[in-house]
């Protein structure tokens, strides 16, 4: 079974991916794979380099994540330009690296940032979403990257809001309380998963 795990900036999504490698889960992390396939010779980042030019290449020859993020931040057809380029060799690493994983174990976890934005239901089975109320993302974020709270409300209307995703997903990891809390939470949800698989129900 393919869980795909999500959240909006700051409600804790690494934290609760975390508690799923503990109790033994693979994570296949979107994030990482999104680095992997722009790596210095890959196709994606040749095609990123054309596109927005050499000021996004670093002196080492690595993708300069913060200059291409100015250009894109605020420009949605540079954004979907880009995402044109990367996302579909996200997707492939992903589903292979998800399907190798299924060998050692039940359940995969995929990590997946935009999961609901980018609608890629179609990678997983079921979706879990890490929540926080807004008003406790936007406090979060503005005390973890220092941003004013035009800044803070700026990154968390650049996603679909929270309250969407958890009433859209299957599974809720709430991660307002202490981390054992939420770590309890991952426990319960993956011995409910594997209860599943082993009685055969979908």
């Amino acid at each position: 079974m393919k869980l795909g795990l999500t959240g909006s900036i700051a409600t804790g999504k690494s934290t609760a991916a975390g508690f799923f490698r503990e109790e033994g889960c693979p994570v296949i992390d979107a994030d990482v794979i999104a680095r992997e396939v722009v790596q210095p010779g890959a196709p994606a980042l040749q095609e990123i380099e054309s596109a927005f030019g050499s000021s996004v290449i670093a002196g080492d020859g690595t993708l300069d994540r913060e200059k291409l993020g100015t250009i894109i931040f605020n420009d949605p057809q540079k954004r979907e330009q880009l995402n044109a380029m990367v996302h579909p060799a996200i997707r492939e690493k992903m589903k292979e690296q998800a399907e190798e994983a299924e060998a050692s174990h039940p359940i995969v976890v995929l990590d997946i940032p935009l999961l609901f934005e980018n609608e890629l239901f179609y990678l997983v089975d079921q979706t879990a979403v890490v929540y926080v109320p807004e008003q406790v993302q936007k406090e979060r974020l503005m005390k973890r990257n220092n941003y004013s709270e035009e800044e803070a409300l700026s990154r968390m209307d650049s996603q679909l809001s929270i309250e969407e995703k958890k009433q859209r997903a299957d599974f809720v990891i709430l991660n307002t309380g202490p981390e054992e809390e939420t770590s309890r939470q991952v426990k319960k949800l993956v011995e409910a998963l594997l209860k599943k698989h082993q009685d055969g129900t979908p």
